[in-house]
């Protein structure tokens, strides 16, 4: 058996996969790892990332099966789980080996690699829609919105391109906290992503005047506006509550706790 390790990340199980394939191995004796398992006379190769193969495997699988299947297999890589890269590669594998056409890569629930993937992609993808509608961001003092994250999945990436496009001309940061991780949106500009904590972070992120780097790393408060519109908005949200109505099961089902910890609505003020 042969058994590729990789990092936790789409380039590295991309790399993978691009070598499983460039050096001919009996895929139903092959295995993508992320985690440190061991096999009973297994050949183990490291894996490193490498962006050039990786964008091979990006293009081939948008290419053979479409760009809502190819979104799907990158929800899947995204979910916390541990053996997300050896069922993702082995549903590669069945898609190109049975000419599979695009929308019809997870079709075969039946078998266990696909169905995998397809329930890791659902629930990360839920968690991703969940998240668009659950993030609140704060004004910071220099002018910067900021919100902050703590999702199971890492789906950082599928939230920026919708925050992105809906405020184009803001200068705005998301944060997973668990990942310490960072979605940046200079106005006007592309967004990219960041790896660090609060206080390291804040080399390249301009606005229409460029911000330096003290602005970014030195000063997290929110500014005072901001104070005062989280102060109505508290206000608001216990004024309009009506105890005798309160359904706290309903609203955990809809609303789970653990996104509730950044929510405004959900601060102390409002559970009076």
């Amino acid at each position: 058996m042969i058994v590729y390790r990789c990092e936790d990340s789409l380039e590295s199980i991309f790399t993978a996969v691009y070598h499983a394939y460039e050096e001919k191995r009996n895929h139903a004796d092959t295995r993508i790892s992320i985690e440190e398992e061991y096999w009973l006379f297994a050949e183990y190769i490291q894996v490193e990332a490498e962006a050039e193969k990786a964008g091979k495997v990006i293009k081939t699988l948008q290419r053979r099966f479409g760009k809502a299947d190819f979104e799907q297999i990158c929800l899947a890589l995204s979910a916390r789980d541990t053996q997300k890269a050896q069922a993702v590669y082995q549903t590669i594998v069945r898609g190109l080996s049975g000419g599979c056409r695009p929308g019809h890569l997870l079709d075969n629930l039946a078998d266990k690699d696909v169905h995998t993937v397809f329930s890791l992609a659902r629930n990360a993808g839920n968690e991703a829609h969940h998240l668009k509608g659950f993030v609140r961001f704060a004004e910071l003092q220099n002018g910067v919105l900021f919100s902050k994250i703590a999702p199971k999945n890492n789906v950082l990436t599928f939230l920026m391109p919708h925050f992105s496009d809906r405020f184009p001309m803001e200068n705005f940061m998301i944060y997973d906290v668990g990942r310490e991780l960072f979605g940046i949106h200079p106005a006007g500009q592309s967004w990219y992503l960041v790896q660090g904590s609060p206080g390291s972070v804040g080399r390249g992120v301009t606005r229409a005047e460029p911000m330096d780097e003290e602005e970014l790393t030195g000063d997290w408060d929110i500014s005072k506006r901001e104070k005062e519109y989280q102060e109505l908005f508290t206000f608001f949200c216990h004024k309009i509550a009506i105890k005798q109505r309160e359904n706290k099961e309903l609203q955990r089902d809809l609303l789970p706790l653990r996104f509730q910890e950044y929510m405004l609505e959900f601060g102390k003020k409002c559970r009076k």
